[in-house]
């Protein structure tokens, strides 16, 4: 048995304290002096056959006791962990504490925990979902650029028309831009290559040919360019007229599937953006239950936890940034990009790291303690819908879920889902409405 005494740490940490008897240690130290007598080459002996103290005398006892400490800690680490009942998350810190007795020190970091306190009686306010008249008729509008038609012009050109055009830039004399046949729609507002290229062209017809300036803003990225004149030169080859149809029956019938008046595709434009706005709704419902019962819930965690995470997060940045190779190529040429060590790029991750490990703990407490799981039937299910809108993919996606680690991930989402839809339900009131509707019938039959 290992003499070995345990505490509490914060941080879901325990600190195990293992004191070595001598005899194990000379056995240790034994077992050591026997394999450096095998690996090193001592004048008049043979390997293996010096005896102890002519080994101690070449090597020093210092590194016959190191060799021993090395190989003995592992044995007794495990030996502690099986005797104390720990199970730990990843590897624990090492640390000699004394060497006579010889005393060694780990800290073991183990599984974290979350008390949710009463997430019953959590409420959280849902928003009302409202359609504004002006989005349903900017819909509309939309709707009717969509559909739009072009035709030739005569007048000189304004705002909303369409253009195409040979274009050259530059900037003291030097070329920077040239484009033929550059086709855009003058919108106001909008920028095109430069803030006041498109009110230069404003005015001109088909056929003009002509040169024209504008000043470089002092937020372009090239140093070299802020504060100079970009030279243009155009020839104006052709120009359209946006011709926006009438917003009446006929337009309605003509729209998509067709509607029977401009009042029915009216109202359909009203149900999709309530839909889309609800769903939004929807979303940050979900967002806000859940930081509300992290806000009230008790977690405690090891620090490996949230390095884990946080480097999960920077591989993520990383190949999100179109980098290939393995990961650690890709860091290297995404923080060669952004131009960022990899301590800054850490520590600006560091607090959405925490964020997310801090709400997958919750939602894992939450998914215990409501009994949610995932039925294979409910991952065929979500196998089949993703699959139903993959298109020419589709046979693609299905064998990739085919593979026992994508079902195995595809089931986890579907479990964060399912445990995120009851945390709102919870929140929302919704399951106290449903018990005071069982109850009035039950109240009815008892009267």
């Amino acid at each position: 048995m290992v003499k070995v005494s345990t505490e509490k740490l914060p941080e879901s940490q325990i600190a195990l304290q293992i004191e070595v008897d001598d005899d194990r240690l000379e056995r240790a130290m034994d077992s050591a002096y026997r394999r450096l007598a095998n690996r090193v080459k001592i004048p008049g002996f043979r390997p293996g056959k010096a005896p102890r103290a002519v080994v101690q005398r070449h090597l020093g006892e210092d590194a016959i006791r190191q060799e021993a400490i090395d190989r003995l800690m592992p044995e007794l680490y495990k030996e502690a962990l099986a005797q104390e009942s720990i199970e730990p998350i990843d590897r624990a810190i090492y640390e000699l504490v004394q060497e006579q007795p010889l005393v060694a020190k780990f800290t073991v970091p183990v599984r974290p925990s979350a008390d949710l306190g009463d997430y019953h009686s959590l409420r959280v306010a849902r928003e009302p979902v409202t359609v504004e008249l002006e989005r349903v008729e900017d819909g509309l509008q939309q709707l009717r650029h969509r559909y739009a038609t072009l035709e030739p012009l005569t007048r000189p050109l304004q705002w909303d028309d369409v253009v195409r055009t040979d274009v050259e830039g530059s900037v003291d004399g030097r070329p920077f831009a040239k484009e033929e046949d550059a086709e855009f729609q003058l919108t106001q507002g909008r920028t095109i290559s430069l803030p006041g290229f498109a009110e230069a062209i404003i005015g001109h017809q088909k056929g003009d040919e002509f040169d024209f300036e504008v000043p470089i803003p002092e937020d372009v990225s090239d140093e070299a360019l802020r504060g100079k004149q970009a030279r243009y030169h155009a020839r104006i080859k052709e120009t359209k007229e946006l011709i926006l149809p009438e917003l009446n029956d006929e337009f309605a019938r003509g729209v998509g599937e067709g509607f029977e008046s401009l009042e029915a595709l009216r109202k359909r434009v009203e149900d999709d953006l309530r839909e889309a706005l609800e769903r939004e709704a929807e979303h940050r419902y979900h967002e806000q239950a859940l930081s509300a019962l992290v806000e009230q819930a008790k977690l405690e965690y090891p620090p490996v936890l949230a390095e884990r995470e946080l480097d999960r997060l920077l591989e993520e940045q990383s190949s999100a940034n179109g980098q290939s190779g393995r990961p650690a190529e890709q860091l290297e040429r995404y923080l060669r990009q952004i131009g960022k060590s990899e301590e800054e790029v850490r520590a600006e991750l560091r607090p959405v790291a925490e964020k997310r490990l801090r709400h997958s703990l919750v939602l894992s407490e939450l998914a215990e303690a409501e009994h949610i799981e995932v039925t294979d039937a409910e991952v065929e299910a979500e196998i089949e819908r993703l699959v139903s809108g993959a298109g020419s993919q589709a046979e693609e996606l299905r064998r990739l879920f085919s593979a026992e680690r994508a079902r195995e991930g595809l089931g986890r989402s579907l479990r964060t889902r399912k445990t995120i839809e009851r945390l709102a339900q919870i929140a929302s009131g919704a399951e106290d409405q449903a018990g005071a509707a069982e109850a009035q019938p039950n109240a009815a039959e008892e009267g």
